[in-house]
Order: C-alpha cells, then sequence, then structure tokens
C-alpha cells in the first residue's frame, strides 16, 4: 500500500467507517478477514451434522419441520460468509480445500456428539445464544460484505435460539425422564458453549490487532461474560442447573462470576483431538466427492452457455 492509501484506510477505521472490497486495505487485514470469515463460514457447513443427525429420528412432523429448517438456515449462513470471503480475493474452492485439509478450523463445539434430542434443544439455546453473542457486534464490523451478511445472519441465529428454548421447556414439562435428559445435556454442552468465545484474552493471538482494526467490537472475555449475564437468568426460568459451582451473582460488579472452562481440552479439540473431529471432517469430504458430477456439469453448461453466446 501506497502511504495515501494506508493514510485513508486509518482514517476509516478511526472514523468507524467501512471498507469496501476496492479499497485498499493492509495484507495483514485482508488475511485477517479471511481467515475469520472463513472459520465462521466453515462452522456453518461443518455445523449443520450434529444437528440433521437427528432430522430422521424427530418426534413429530412439526419437530421434523423445524429441525429442517433450522439445518437448512446454516447452509445459508455458509453460502453468505463465503461469498463475502470471496470479495478478499479468495476462491471458494480454495477456502475448501483449506477446511479438509485442516488448513483452517471450525468451530470447537462442533467437535461434540448430540447423543439424546434434547441436544437439538441445547444447541438452540446455549451454542446459538453464544453465537448471536459473538455475531451481533459483527453487524458493525469494519468490513461492508461481512457486516451485511451478519445482518440477516444474526436474525435466523435469534430464531433458533428461540426455537431451541421454546423446544427444552416443553420437554421441562413434561416427564422426569425428559427433564433428565435436558439438564444431561445442559451439563454437557455448558462448558464447550463457554468455549465458542476462544481463549482467554491474555493467549488470544488475534484479539487486540482485529479491535485495533474494528473487526472485532469486544474481547473474547467481554462476550463470553455477556454471554453467561444472558443465560442464567434462562436456565433459572427453565429450571435445569447449570454444571458450574462457582458460579454467583457478583453485586459489586452486577454480573456473575463464574468458573475457568477447560482449557486443555479447548486445546485439544482445536488441534484436531475432540470427540467427533475426525468423523466432521469425513463427512464433510464424503459430502464434496460425491458433489463433484453436480460441479463438474454446472461447469460445463456455464461453457456451453458461453460458446453459444
Amino acid at each position: 500500500m501506497s502511504d495515501v492509501a494506508d493514510r485513508t484506510f486509518e482514517e476509516t477505521i478511526a472514523r468507524h467507517d467501512r471498507i469496501e472490497p476496492r479499497d485498499a486495505m493492509p495484507d495483514d487485514y485482508r488475511h485477517t478477514l479471511i481467515r475469520q470469515i472463513a472459520q465462521h463460514a466453515h462452522s456453518e457447513i461443518i455445523g449443520m451434522q450434529p444437528e440433521g443427525n437427528w432430522i430422521t429420528r424427530a418426534p413429530s412432523l412439526r419437530r421434523k419441520a423445524i429441525l429442517l429448517a433450522k439445518v437448512q438456515d446454516e447452509a445459508g449462513h455458509g453460502l453468505y460468509l463465503y461469498s463475502a470471503a470471496e470479495t478478499l480475493g479468495v476462491s471458494r474452492e480454495e477456502l475448501t480445500r483449506n477446511l479438509l485439509t485442516g488448513a483452517q478450523k471450525y468451530s470447537s463445539i462442533f467437535n461434540y456428539p448430540t447423543l439424546s434430542y434434547a441436544d437439538v434443544g441445547t444447541i438452540g439455546w446455549l451454542v446459538d445464544g453464544a453465537a448471536i453473542c459473538n455475531q451481533v457486534p459483527l453487524c458493525r464490523t469494519s468490513y461492508g460484505p461481512y457486516g451485511r451478511a451478519m445482518i440477516r445472519i444474526c436474525k435466523e441465529e435469534s430464531f433458533h435460539q428461540r426455537q431451541g428454548y421454546e423446544l427444552l421447556a416443553t420437554m421441562m414439562r413434561g416427564t422426569d425422564e425428559q427433564r433428565a435428559m435436558v439438564q444431561e445435556s445442559v451439563d454437557r454442552f455448558w462448558w464447550p458453549s463457554l468455549m465458542m468465545f476462544g481463549p482467554p484474552d491474555g493467549d488470544s493471538p488475534h484479539t487486540a490487532q482485529s479491535m485495533a482494526w474494528g473487526i472485532k467490537r469486544h474481547t473474547n472475555d467481554e462476550l463470553r461474560r455477556w454471554f453467561v449475564d444472558m443465560t442464567v437468568p434462562q436456565a433459572e426460568a427453565l429450571g435445569v442447573t447449570l454444571p458450574d459451582p462457582a458460579l454467583a451473582w457478583n453485586a459489586e460488579r452486577a454480573s456473575y462470576d463464574f468458573g475457568e472452562p477447560d482449557w486443555d481440552e479447548f486445546w485439544a479439540v482445536v488441534k484436531g483431538d475432540g470427540p467427533c473431529n475426525a468423523q466432521r471432517l469425513a463427512h464433510r469430504q464424503q459430502a464434496y466427492d460425491d458433489g463433484a458430477w453436480v460441479r463438474e456439469a454446472a461447469l460445463a453448461f456455464a461453457e456451453k452457455a458461453g460458446d453459444e453466446g
């Protein structure tokens, strides 16, 4: 970048205005955005798998339709985000290759299994709730295509969170077995949900620069605390217990104190040693391979249409 372009970029960031695809931007800014948007897109695509596991076993046609709609929404979110990443000069083919080879990551939460139907509700309530806390500030991110994509995504994620909460509330009004199923599910997903915000601020290598550039608006720990403060009253209304003995109201801060997740577990999952890492990528690889004929047909059709034009 020239000195003039660099100064223009810095002035735009300082005004909290948007950087657009044709604007000059530092290479590090571009690469940081590609990494973050790609991880977000991959998470939406991989995130279809845990809940998709229950589509054929949903207990009613209504519940099946709700779950189908949600999984379809997640696919759409992935496509919006891949499109936003493409405006930075990276191809969707390259992004897919980076996912399948492990060069780019996705959210650690999706490497945990969905062992009961209650997990569908818990993912909606806790996982999508954490996603909302993470993603609403991204509607104001400094990169235009990313921020605009997030507006629709956040509206749909908010609906998913309410769907999950409604499912759990229904089960908590049911039998003792159903209530026990919900509690067991919450016990398994609580700590991985807190890990979704990333490592503590002191161990996060990208947070400071991302905030300086306006890509992020809040630190990992700020978002985590926001999520806990939002979720505790909801848990009380549901009648479930959050599995954290350190959880307590701090009147001085007007916020909850809470325990630390197992960060050794977090890093193990991120590095590929989670319960379902291999399964998730193998399933995505198979889907990619099975769709090869569709991509080939589309390319052949485009080439034929070009020749005829």
